[in-house]
């Protein structure tokens, strides 16, 4: 095992206290600032939940963000990770909730514009759409919500002794929750770009259950997380919890719940399906800050009470500091950047080759004019930031989406599906007998491009071949990229 990896693997765990000491907020920030929950309670629960929910479900959080670039040296990983860190860190110590997404997605630009990668703007721009309607959507759920508790409790009229037992209660298995989603959901964040140089081998523990690398990688980033929540949590808790507006427990109880259902409409892809074939408008899959749904719950429940009990000032200082992040983030990425390549003389990106062919551009013959991009045929490019230039000076007003697709179809990956693996891939029990056999089949070829190999399996058996892009169709395509991204995996070079 290469210790040095360990260095690297320090960004990480740096950007898991910064989370820790950040987001613990999100979940129990309301209830510690109103004094239901004490600030030790509340850290020993999230500490454990945090760490079961990474160990557990981590591996099935979405990577949304890797679609803005794909970090792909170990050097550049480490710098990326403390980069965000860093931004949160900085704006940890001055008590303002941000958000660890917000920071990833400026270290992961500031990445790209270094090492002159194509960014996916659309992707962006979704992404930070969502910055501004998440806050909005859990104040309003926050708002209708809260005025419908009261209208119950006046009508119930529960003795408050009661009441209280049962909102401590109540906020105690929503913090549970809330600390387990932590968990699941972002430890993709804090490790995600170190899972192709994971320096952990499974255990198998006393032949009842196998403790996987990954689990024990997200282990690690698990507690980092944790020791983030116990070290410095307390200060963005109150801010939260208390400096904005002051919060009743059943208001605390109410901004949890609205920040809950907002995360929810943003990840179900079941509800995206449901909404779909009822033929209505889906709201969009991507990951969403929930630093800043909790401060728009927060602020939903100072609008019902009275808008001038809100603290107007504390609320510009924290929407100040969700503008700074990610530019922050990108500019400090880097200039990093720079000193650790050009000063410690560290690989912060691996070269690969983009290289258009005949067959890359058949592939969109009924789009566009593909005659005047073949004088780029059969000619390297280091970055996929070069090969846009080169088709910008031919074709300057191509579509955005299809000049991306027509470079990641122009990537050379070399991707050899070689015989020997097949025991393993057995071993996985991911695929059933048909898309086994499909690979199979394949033995020993090569192909340049990864559409390549895709086209193959399709060919070989219709349990590879993906439908039209609807969304009644996601289910099934998903599935199919799920087991196409273990190909890819077991028959790739990892990264170095």
């Amino acid at each position: 095992m290469d210790l040095t990896i360990f260095l690297y693997l320090s960004s990480g765990l740096f950007l898991g206290w910064s989370l820790g000491a950040n987001d613990a907020a999100n979940v129990f920030g309301t209830a510690v600032g109103s004094r239901m929950i004490k600030f030790r309670t509340a850290a020993i629960i999230i500490s454990v939940f945090v760490i079961v929910g990474a160990v557990i479900s981590g591996a099935g959080a979405a990577h949304t963000l890797s679609k803005l670039g794909a970090v792909n040296a170990l050097g550049g990983a480490f710098m990326t990770a403390f980069s965000a860190a860093a931004v949160v860190a900085w704006l940890t110590i001055l008590g303002l909730p941000v958000s660890t997404t917000q920071a990833v997605v400026g270290a992961i630009i500031g990445w790209n514009l270094f090492t002159n990668s194509v960014t996916d703007y659309t992707i962006f721009k979704t992404i930070v759409s969502t910055w501004v309607a998440s806050p909005v959507l859990t104040g309003v759920v926050t708002y209708f919500m809260y005025k419908g508790v009261q209208r119950l409790l006046r009508w119930s009229q529960i003795h408050l002794i009661r009441l209280d037992a049962l909102t401590r209660i109540a906020l105690v298995v929503a913090g549970i929750m809330g600390s387990y989603s932590l968990g699941a959901n972002n430890i993709a964040n804090v490790m995600g770009v170190f899972i192709g140089a994971n320096p952990f081998k499974d255990i198998d523990v006393s032949g009842i259950a196998t403790f996987t690398g990954l689990q024990q990688l997200f282990l690690l980033g698990g507690i980092a997380i944790a020791v983030g929540v116990f070290s410095y949590a307390k200060k963005v808790m109150l801010t939260v919890g208390s400096s904005i507006v002051p919060l009743t427990p059943v208001g605390a109880f109410v901004v949890v719940i609205a920040t809950s259902v907002t995360l929810f409409l943003f990840a179900s892809s079941d509800l995206e399906y449901m909404l779909a074939s009822m033929g209505l408008p889906t709201i969009p899959l991507v990951p969403v800050s929930s630093s800043q749904a909790v401060v728009g719950g927060v602020i939903g429940i100072g609008l019902v009470r009275n808008a001038r009990n809100i603290k107007w000032g504390v609320i510009g200082r924290i929407v100040w500091a969700w503008v700074q992040t990610p530019i922050v983030s990108a500019l400090v990425c880097y200039v990093l950047l720079f000193f650790l390549q050009n000063v410690f003389g560290q690989t912060v990106f691996n070269p690969v080759e983009y290289r258009l062919s005949d067959r890359v551009l058949a592939r969109y013959a009924d789009k566009l004019d593909i005659a005047p991009l073949t004088v780029l045929n059969d000619k390297s490019f280091n970055t996929s930031g070069q090969l846009k230039k080169a088709m910008d000076g031919i074709i300057p007003n191509m579509e955005f989406k299809t000049e991306l697709k027509i470079i990641d179809d122009a990537l050379v990956e070399g991707i050899t599906v070689d015989p020997s693996k097949f025991e393993e891939l057995e071993k996985m029990e991911v695929l059933d007998e048909s898309e086994l056999g499909a690979v199979k089949k394949l033995a020993g070829r090569t192909f340049t491009y990864r559409w390549g190999l895709v086209q193959a399996l399709a060919e070989n058996s219709p349990r590879w071949q993906l439908k039209e892009n609807t969304v009644l169709n996601k289910p099934f395509n998903k599935r199919i990229n799920k087991n196409l991204a273990v190909i890819f995996d077991l028959y790739t070079v990892k990264m170095k």
